[in-house]
């Protein structure tokens, strides 16, 4: 099934996930979960991960997937990530997938997040908002583009296809 922005290609999850800096013991949270994709990545070495998306879409191909897993350190919420993070206390770190009311998202996180933050975002308006903000918030360490290019074969050959750029920004709350 097919998301709006979505889901994270494996390379980008990669270079976000190393930005993260997962340790056994963390209690993370991926925000605009979509399909769960990272929140599974990050389960596999998180002791607990929140899954967080409003879409309902969303939650029902997240509960297939879980079910058929194996792990029980997801915890999936139907939720916006504003109203999540309100009543959440402390996270040791958090993926933002979805970049509506960044700045709103990422002062709460400054306040729960004891580690890296990441967000993820194609639109270079939404990079700017994560840069700023973070900045303004005194926790912006870095942003990245990430560029990928698949082989497809042609004319007996290979060529390389792009695929749009993704904006990893990384913030640290110490």
């Amino acid at each position: 099934m097919r998301f709006k922005g979505g889901p994270t290609q494996d390379e980008v999850m990669a270079v976000s996930l190393q930005k993260l800096g997962l340790k056994k013991g963390d209690v993370v949270a991926d925000i605009g979960c979509g399909t769960c994709k990272v929140a599974m990545a990050m389960a596999e070495i998180a002791e607990k991960v929140y899954a967080i998306d409003v879409s309902q879409q969303a939650m029902d191909v997240s509960r297939v997937k879980l079910k058929t897993w194996g792990k029980d350190n997801i915890e999936l919420r139907q939720q916006d990530g504003i109203d999540f993070l309100k009543e959440c206390e402390r996270l040791d770190g958090a993926f933002v997938g979805g970049t509506r009311r960044l700045e709103e998202m990422l002062t709460l996180l400054k306040d729960r997040v004891e580690g890296r933050i990441v967000v993820n975002t194609v639109l270079l308006s939404s990079m700017n908002k994560a840069v700023v903000s973070m900045t303004k918030l005194g926790i912006f360490k870095e942003a990245v583009q990430v560029q990928i290019g698949r082989s497809k074969e042609l004319a007996g050959s290979i060529m390389f296809r792009p695929i749009d750029p993704v904006f990893v920004i990384v913030g640290e709350v110490k």
